[in-house]
């Protein structure tokens, strides 16, 4: 489980305090999928950024399956499992290679990582790229080479932003039925998204944010009865006061 609570960070700027992130807070569950759903620029990427401690709140804290984050960010670091927003690949290196690194840095034998990456090319649909050098790859075999890293040492909590940003349709399908899979297997799944069909598709708890700060959470159906509505996209709308997320 990850609890957010009462986040808050700003930045300076040459023109003053930006307040990036206000009074963030919610729960993502075990065995359920959390979206942030928020148009671009709403707060989604630098609460993400708390929660897998690459930023330190100004105020509030992180609590990862009961540890909390500023106390031991090493602890809860070995909890999650992270997709950021840049999907850098080590290009000189194969997809298998990218992934053993990982296993590495996390501790793990090399029966472990070679057991893992079999599980996690399989599930990803890996096996044709495994051992081709990541320059040159598509966004989407940069992504599924991201995700496998990222999970290679077996997390309970997943935080994905944007995972499916820039793939096509069947990359994006099979992801969708991975992120199911995770969920089945009973972990804490995050991911981030301005895209209202994917949270819909996926996400069993949204939480949506605009200007720094949650507007509303719930589920879809939740969602559709605190705000009247009986379209999830004219909820959304209704949620954030503006028309701005039907364009992000």
């Amino acid at each position: 489980m990850i609890v957010a609570d009462n986040l808050h960070k700003a930045f300076k700027t040459k023109t003053g305090l930006i307040k990036a992130v206000e009074n963030v807070g919610f729960h993502a569950a075990d065995g359920r999928i959390t979206g942030l759903l928020g148009p671009n620029g709403a707060g989604k990427t630098t609460t993400m950024r708390m929660l897998y401690t690459l930023m330190t709140p100004d105020q509030g804290r992180v609590m990862v399956d009961g540890i909390d984050a500023a106390k031991d960010p090493v602890a809860v670091r070995r909890q999650l499992g992270v997709l950021p927003d840049a999907r850098g690949v080590y290009k000189r290196l194969t997809a298998r290679e990218n992934i053993a690194y990982f296993g590495q840095l996390h501790g793990m034998s090399a029966a472990q990582i070679r057991d893992r990456t079999r599980v996690l090319s399989q599930a990803l649909d890996m096996e044709d790229i495994l051992d081709r050098q990541t320059d040159g790859f598509s966004q989407g075999q940069r992504t599924k080479t991201a995700i496998a890293r990222a999970l290679v040492h077996d997390p309970r909590n997943v935080i994905l932003d944007e995972p499916t940003n820039g793939l096509d349709v069947m990359t994006t399908r099979a992801l969708r039925g991975f992120l199911r899979g995770l969920r089945e297997e009973g972990r804490c799944v995050i991911f981030s998204s301005h895209i209202m069909q994917e949270v819909a598709a996926l996400c069993d708890h949204i939480v949506i944010i605009a200007k720094g700060t949650v507007m509303a959470a719930g589920s879809a159906d939740e969602l559709r009865a605190q705000t009247g509505e009986t379209n999830l996209e004219d909820a959304f709308v209704k949620a954030i006061g503006s028309e701005e997320g039907l364009h992000a």
